[in-house]
This record gives C-alpha cells, structure tokens and sequence, in this order.
C-alpha cells in the first residue's frame, strides 16, 4: 500500500516521464502527440504539492485519509521533491 506522498511523488514523476516523451523526436509522432494532449490538464509539481500539504492539513479535521502528501524528507531547497 502506498503512503500519501508517495503517490504524490509518482504523479509528479510520472508528469517529467510525459515531458520527456513529448520532445523525444526518437518517439513516433502519434505517442508523443498523445502525451502533449494528457499534459495539457496535468497537474504541475507544485500544484501537487499545494494538494498534498492541503490534504495532510486537512486529515486532522476530515474522517477521510490524505491521497496525496508531502513527506518533510523528501522537499529540497528548491521547493521540489528529490528523486
């Protein structure tokens, strides 16, 4: 099972994997045009990890358990999460 902010940081990871695919000119043009539509609505890095704080902040006065989360570990200087 995983824990809040790891899904956090998958989505995230999962959001540079498409940037990459998009401007990969190795990738078939279809594939790379497809990941361009998904990251039109994608959340960014800090909008997922603006949900993941609100989330956690949240879980104190909700029944339900955070989806997303920040682990304080895993934030850098830069406001990012290491990979």
């Amino acid at each position: 099972m995983s824990m809040p902010h790891e899904r956090t940081h998958a989505v995230i990871q999962a959001g540079e994997f498409l940037k990459k695919v998009q401007h990969d000119t190795s990738i078939p043009e279809a594939i790379r045009q497809k990941a361009s539509r998904l990251l039109r609505h994608y959340p960014s890095r800090q909008e997922m990890e603006h949900a993941g704080k609100l989330e956690e902040y949240s879980s104190t006065t909700t029944l339900l358990p955070p989806v997303f989360g920040i682990a304080p570990d895993t934030i850098n200087a830069g406001g990012g999460t290491n990979s």
